[in-house]
């Protein structure tokens, strides 16, 4: 199988490094402007997870309904990590920012994953890794679970929630106990 088919992103063409990556071609992505990205599904295996894409397909259709009005909403956390950044850091970090909403032209949206959290929930997560001025190395990850909801703002670090991260239960993961 060298492609698979999503009802919401059209055709996927399997990775040649990753056999359990799936990559769209680039889409216009409401989130941000309708700025073009590749949508990639990772550890997905049709024949041996026959939800996973009509489950990516469900997580995906809410997370294209975000448009520039809900990442708006979501600048006071987008800030907070910057904050939290320069907090260890010096000022040559700094950045000309007037308004929390403002940190938004310092964030530059790379790639989407898809994947499901591998225990816990085991829903499906939209992964956004974004290049970022003041976290250079590490970037920028927002996370949504079923992409309606925002669940993580951190480094990109591999992780989906705060919980996994820090091996702590999901009840004490501030976003993630937030979801509904």
């Amino acid at each position: 199988m060298t492609t698979i088919l999503s009802k919401q992103i059209g055709q996927l063409t399997q990775d040649e490094t990753f056999p359990d990556w799936w990559r769209s071609s680039e889409i216009g992505i409401p989130f941000f402007n309708n700025k073009l990205l590749t949508i990639i599904f990772t550890d997905c295996e049709p024949d041996a997870d026959v939800k996973f894409i009509e489950e990516a397909d469900n997580a995906l259709s809410n997370f294209l309904m975000l448009d520039k009005q809900e990442r708006i909403k979501l600048s006071d956390l987008v800030f907070k990590n910057y904050a939290d950044f320069l907090e260890v850091m010096d000022d040559d970090y700094k950045l000309e920012i007037n308004k929390n909403e403002d940190i938004w032209d310092f964030v530059h949206p790379i790639e989407i994953y898809v994947t499901r959290r591998p225990y816990n929930d085991m829903d499906m997560y939209v992964q956004i890794h974004c290049n970022c001025d003041w976290e250079e190395e590490h970037g920028l990850q927002l996370v949504f679970r079923q992409g309606r909801q925002i669940t993580r703002v951190s480094d990109i670090d591999g992780h989906l929630t705060e919980a996994d991260a820090y091996d702590k239960p999901d009840s004490e993961d501030e976003l993630l106990s937030k979801f509904r």
